[in-house]
């Protein structure tokens, strides 16, 4: 009589190392590798890493070139490359935000898209300014309702657009906000004519932002450049300041269209 057994259930911790382990297999190899090699590699039994293999090529972490044959998939360089332009972001832009910040005294915010809101990945601001409009890094904010948002908006087709206004309802958090689609879509056209972008006390009443693009070596809008500041306190003057800041930052990374 056969007396099978049930194998315990696996905590996530150990399906994430099983995970590591094909993938580690996959990079070791240039060419598409067997679900044999994979197992024998990984240490992993056949069925577990066909199982698991499944599961990444249903996410495309793994591409499966014929049957039984896999390949590491297209995600992990989508993924990466968004990795390596945060970091190259980040380390191009720090000392230019400081001397920003050293200009204007006013928070100086880093930030780059994430699916529907920005996020902010790094800020010059002084403690001692008692300012209440410094973002956390981490932070996010709708695209329609921040001036990178808008940056980020303004270079996506009329149908992307659109969809994003369905998506998210355009929902305001103040009488400020903009939350009709054609109001959005003059306000982009603007940011498209001038070549940077406004938040006139619509995400926060009382905070006023002026954003610039930051563009990589391939003419891509990788993240924004904005100044915050109380409402009364933001000075026209400093757009200049802003809009130079950022191409010098987009020169860095190899942008040559200024």
């Amino acid at each position: 009589m056969k007396i099978e057994t049930v194998e315990a259930p696996k905590t996530s911790i150990q399906v994430i190392e099983r995970m590591v382990a094909l993938l580690d297999a996959l990079a070791s190899y240039t060419d598409p590798v067997s679900l044999k090699e994979l197992s024998k590699v990984s240490g992993l039994h056949p069925s577990t890493a066909h199982r698991i293999l499944n599961d990444m090529v249903i996410t495309r972490f793994v591409d499966r070139v014929e049957p039984g044959t896999y390949r590491l998939g297209m995600r992990l360089l989508e993924l990466g490359n968004v990795v390596k332009s945060r970091l190259s972001v980040r380390e191009a832009a720090l000392d230019f935000m400081r001397s920003l910040h050293k200009k204007t005294q006013q928070t100086i915010n880093l930030s780059v898209r994430q699916g529907d809101e920005i996020v902010y990945i790094d800020r010059a601001f002084s403690e001692r300014s008692g300012m209440q409009v410094v973002r956390a890094i981490g932070g996010r904010g709708p695209l329609h309702l921040t001036s990178t948002g808008k940056l980020f908006l303004s270079v996506d087709e009329p149908k992307a657009i659109r969809a994003y206004a369905t998506r998210t309802g355009l929902a305001g958090h103040n009488k400020n906000s903009i939350t009709d689609l054609a109001k959005l879509e003059r306000e982009l056209s603007l940011v498209r004519t001038r070549g940077y972008a406004r938040d006139n006390e619509e995400l926060e009443l009382g905070v006023r932002c002026m954003a610039a693009g930051i563009y990589d070596d391939s003419g891509k809008l990788v993240a924004g450049l904005s100044i915050s500041a109380p409402a009364d306190r933001l000075q026209e003057e400093w757009l200049d300041d802003l809009v130079g800041t950022a191409k010098q930052i987009s020169a860095t990374l190899g942008y040559t269209g200024l």
